[in-house]
């Protein structure tokens, strides 16, 4: 790995040194392999987490892993890769970063069939399938449970790591607070759930905590464990926000209690199509208006597609997959073929089914740099919780790739800025006790507010509107965990109001176009008291690279 160097950040002090265990905040493939990476150099870390691995939102990924492992004979290389990521993310994403995922991504998957994840193989070398916003089939999967597979490969592989103590867990505990002094991250607070002890824990801090969909009840295909509790308080600490305007919708969802149930992207990619009724008759319209990719377009092509169908009254859309090939059923797509079955009470082998778009992932988040450092020493966040790799929309198949090379650099970052000093002792925080039932969204008013703002389409009126009502809101607010909540949300709406024009996964109706002046980050700070939004420029390829 290259020598670090300082982050590109105004105002920057020196790294930390502290040499107390690494406190991971999240254990799903962003927080595993975060703890793998320290582990196998022999640093000791604390994975926290409200729920067991087991029950990580990683488990519920579908589609696949993206490496350019070129198996299918298709000439594909890691540079492919990257020019595919940065024009699916609207050329929003840090280049170096996403260079070095593409790169290290062979190697990842490799080193995850070694650890013994069962992917679909044929002669000793992964299946790849074909993904949305890619030309060659780069999707490494097992069947529609790619992410339960993954999961359980770095749950087993990270138990002997805590069998030697190298790993202690923290199950049904959650964030407290961080504790920053200044620009220093010197530990966490973590609260036992069952109890309400709050225990202090120096060291270092990753955090892996997931996506924000405590802001949109039901209206997410993600675990409701995820409820951006963490990246909140972070960000209320002092920690930076980047890009959180950007919200990726899945097009092909379906509802069911309480959230959102995905059709996989795979459906697509082994030969599903979208259609509308016009006129009476199928109309295949994303093979009609992008004949090259087609109804592998990037989602929130589709989605957008999907969302003008639905706004302007023609109907519903359906996706079909009944022309697929029993063996495809039976060998990739088995999985979704059973929820299909369970929720719907429908077979999409013999019947389309109907679909619309839901709330699926969060390109943006807490800021850090290529190292995932915040800018705050001694913190550093990785997986869906940070902003990397993904800009303004998300390809799908990077996401499971981002979480576990982000919980890699995470680590090797903190390993290095860590010094020999005498850690200090973890303790129990006398006098405190948090509350035990934990809120698990907005307020209903909140929600709506966000849903309506925050949608497929945007505009500056209704998203000045939401901001006003937030802001009364958060002033009415006594609850540390929702006001908190309600802060990042109005994040979220004063950098979309922010970016006037349209790219990725943020379309302004008011501004349809791209404008290159707004090709670059957008960053959210909190005082404590007001919020400040300001661009960033994107990194320029260092000249060896181009």
């Amino acid at each position: 790995m290259k020598p670090r160097k300082q982050r590109e950040f105004p105002n920057q002090p020196t790294p930390p040194h502290s040499s107390a265990a690494v406190n991971i905040i999240g254990a799903g493939l962003a927080g595993l392999s975060a703890a793998m990476t320290l582990a196998e150099q022999g640093i000791p870390c604390r994975l926290v987490a409200p729920m067991p691995s087991e029950r990580a939102q990683s488990v519920m990924a579908e589609g696949g892993i993206n490496a350019a492992l070129d198996t299918m004979g298709e000439q594909d290389d890691p540079m492919e890769h990257f020019h595919d990521t940065m024009k699916g993310g609207a050329f929003l994403a840090d280049p170096h970063a996403v260079e070095g995922l593409c790169r290290h991504a062979p190697l990842i998957v490799q080193k995850l069939c070694s650890l013994g994840a069962a992917l679909q193989m044929k002669d000793g070398q992964p299946v790849l399938r074909y993904f949305g916003g890619q030309k060659k089939r780069r999707t490494a999967y097992a069947q529609s449970s790619t992410g339960k597979i993954l999961m359980t490969a770095l749950i087993d592989a990270v138990r002997k790591y805590e069998a030697s103590g190298l790993v202690r867990r923290y199950s049904h505990h959650r964030l407290y607070d961080l504790l920053v002094n200044g620009q220093q991250c010197d530990g966490v607070q973590v609260a036992d759930s069952y109890t309400g002890m709050v225990w202090f824990l120096p060291g270092a801090v990753i955090l892996a905590s997931g996506g924000m969909n405590s802001l949109f009840p039901g209206q997410t295909t993600g675990s409701v464990v995820n409820t951006g509790d963490v990246t909140a308080q972070a960000f209320v600490d002092g920690a930076a926000l980047a890009n959180p305007e950007f919200i990726q919708f899945h097009p092909t969802t379906f509802a069911i209690p309480g959230k959102r149930c995905l059709v996989s992207e795979a459906a697509r990619g082994e030969g599903g199509r979208l259609f509308t009724l016009r006129d009476g008759q199928k109309w295949y319209f994303m093979e009609e208006k992008y004949p090259e990719l087609g109804n592998l377009m990037p989602r929130d092509v589709v989605s957008r597609e999907i969302e003008m169908i639905r706004q302007s009254g023609s109907g519903q859309v359906w996706l079909d997959m009944t022309a697929l090939e029993r063996t495809v059923w039976a060998a990739k797509l088995a999985d979704l073929r059973q929820e299909c079955l369970d929720y719907l009470g429908k077979d999409p082998a013999e019947e389309p089914i109907e679909v619309s778009p839901g709330i699926h992932y969060y390109m943006g988040g807490l800021w850090v740099d290529e190292y995932h450092r915040t800018n705050i020493r001694g913190l550093y966040a990785a997986g869906e919780c940070a902003c990397q790799y993904h800009g303004a929309n998300r390809l799908g198949g990077n996401s499971m790739l981002g979480a576990i090379y982000g919980g890699q650099v995470a680590a090797q970052t903190a390993a290095e800025e860590s010094s020999q000093c005498p850690p200090k002792e973890e303790h129990m925080v006398e006098g405190l006790t948090a509350e035990r039932m934990i809120p698990t969204a907005v307020s209903q008013q909140a929600a709506k507010i966000f849903t309506r703002a925050l949608g497929i389409f945007r505009s500056g009126e209704i998203l000045s509107q939401a901001v006003t009502e937030v802001e009364e809101l958060i002033d009415h607010e006594t609850d540390r965990l929702q006001r908190n909540r309600l802060l990042l949300g109005k994040a979220m709406l004063l950098s979309a109001l922010h970016r006037q024009e349209s790219r990725g996964a943020h379309t302004r109706t008011d501004y349809p176009a791209a404008d290159d002046r707004y090709r670059k980050t957008t960053l959210v700070h909190f005082d404590g008291h007001e919020m400040t939004v300001t661009l960033q420029d994107i990194p320029e390829r260092r000249g060896e690279d181009r």
